[in-house]
């Protein structure tokens, strides 16, 4: 089994920075994605950034792209996600996931375990 725990959410001002935090424990899988969601109130779980375990590939949502950067440390069996020039819009619950099979994945349906979310909320 996988467990997974996000850390660093909290409130930021509209242009700050966020980093959040996943730390993968249980059974990994070498070369197996990893990928970030966010789900606002009332909307559906949203895509915003995918990376392979071992290749460093990345993949983004058009929304978050140039100012999200995900990335990895194999060492520690994290996973993070820097968010940088923030906007009110991306306030949302933000979810860590893993995923058991090769290749990158949008779709919330394509992963198989799930951390507990943490908020982040972008307001002045």
């Amino acid at each position: 089994q996988v467990q997974l725990v996000e850390s660093g959410g909290g409130l930021v001002q509209p242009g700050g920075s966020l980093r959040l935090s996943c730390a993968v424990s249980g059974r990994t899988f070498s070369n197996q994605p990893m990928g970030w969601f966010r789900q606002a109130p009332g909307k559906e779980r949203d895509f915003v950034a995918a990376i392979t375990w071992g290749g460093g590939i990345t993949y983004y949502a058009d929304s978050v792209k140039g100012r999200f950067t995900i990335s990895r440390d194999n060492g520690k069996n994290t996973v993070a996600l820097q968010m940088n020039s923030l906007k009110p819009e991306d306030t949302a619950v933000y979810y860590c996931a893993s995923r058991s099979k090769y290749g990158l994945e949008i779709s919330p349906q394509g992963y198989d375990h799930w951390g507990q979310g943490t908020q982040v909320t972008v307001s002045s």
